[in-house]
């Protein structure tokens, strides 16, 4: 047993990559990455203080607007930091205790977000489709119950993985083929056999971000359905416009999620260059974008926001 427990792990850390072929010019990409660190903090938390001191704004596509930004502001703090340690100071060393944290919450936090984007499709349902009982359905308590029901499921679902990734020998290069710990990056360095792993890693993306793309695509059917029956085009072109936020959304964090993820599992021969864009698009474009996407179309947090930076 002791022969087997101090051959576990061949080496003491994991190495995290940048952007292979281009090491000479790091420096000058950790600059655009700053900038997306900082409009991303800076973003999100401008959309958090806006909604939580102004109380015209207490309503329910807001206060879901602020969870997700609450989801973003977590991504950004749990993923920059090592990708800037890399690109600025070439610190690719990461421990596995470390590796294994930080992809407990990167894992918790997309799937909490894809949480967060399926009760934000269901709030414009329940708008467009069923106006009258709105306010009476989606409830201040109601919305903190399914709130507290979307985090805990994106914690539970992820919680057994570090420890799964523990039990593993790890004996293979230990070169990890992004700037931040993922699952299924991980589980290749491992000489052991890892079908429970991957078995158990594409039930808990279909359990999650699969049923919640799911939900979400027949919400918009039914939304469709239910604008295409306005007889005014000018309401029909006003109820989509509601909508066109968070699909923007949708698009940002599903496209690059579901790619990945394919080209993980089933992408054997794919472009490494490709694998890595997709990763950072995959974590670091919708903290980036949702606030911006959101303060332009939406012409009440807008004018807020114009009203506290002018003033």
């Amino acid at each position: 047993m002791s022969a087997v427990n101090d051959t576990k792990f061949k080496f003491a850390v994991f190495l995290l990559s940048g952007i292979p072929g281009q090491e000479d010019v790091h420096h000058w990409i950790s600059v655009p990455f700053c900038l997306m660190y900082v409009i991303s903090i800076v973003g999100n938390s401008v959309i958090l203080f806006i909604i939580k001191t102004d109380p015209s704004l207490h309503e329910p596509m807001y206060i879901f607007l602020s969870m997700l930004a609450i989801t973003d502001l977590g991504l950004s703090i749990v993923t920059i930091p090592t990708i800037l340690g890399i690109f600025l100071f070439n610190s690719r060393e990461i421990s596995f205790d470390a590796c294994f944290a930080q992809l407990f919450f990167i894992h918790s936090l997309q799937f909490i977000e894809s949480s967060m984007l399926l009760l934000m499709a269901f709030d414009r349902f329940i708008a467009i489709c069923n106006p009258l009982r709105y306010a009476s359905i989606l409830t201040l308590p109601r919305i903190a119950e399914m709130g507290f029901v979307c985090v805990l499921r994106g914690l539970v679902l992820v919680f057994p993985v570090p420890f799964l990734l523990k039990r593993f020998q790890y004996c293979r290069a230990n070169v990890l083929s992004h700037s931040y710990c993922l699952h299924q990056d991980v589980i290749k360095m491992a000489c052991s056999d890892i079908t429970f792993n991957s078995i158990y890693g594409l039930f808990v993306t279909l359990l999650t971000v699969g049923l919640d793309s799911l939900l979400i695509f027949f919400s918009y059917v039914m939304i469709l359905k239910t604008v295409l029956s306005i007889a005014s085009q000018a309401e029909c072109l006003r109820a989509l416009n509601t909508c066109v936020s968070h699909l923007c959304a949708v698009l940002l964090f599903y496209t690059p999620e579901i790619g990945l993820s394919v080209l993980h599992r089933f992408g054997k021969g794919s472009s490494p260059l490709l694998q890595i864009l997709l990763g950072y698009i995959y974590l670091l474009v919708p903290p980036l974008i949702n606030p911006i996407v959101y303060s332009v179309k939406s012409k009440h947090l807008r004018s807020r926001i114009i009203r506290v930076f002018v003033k």
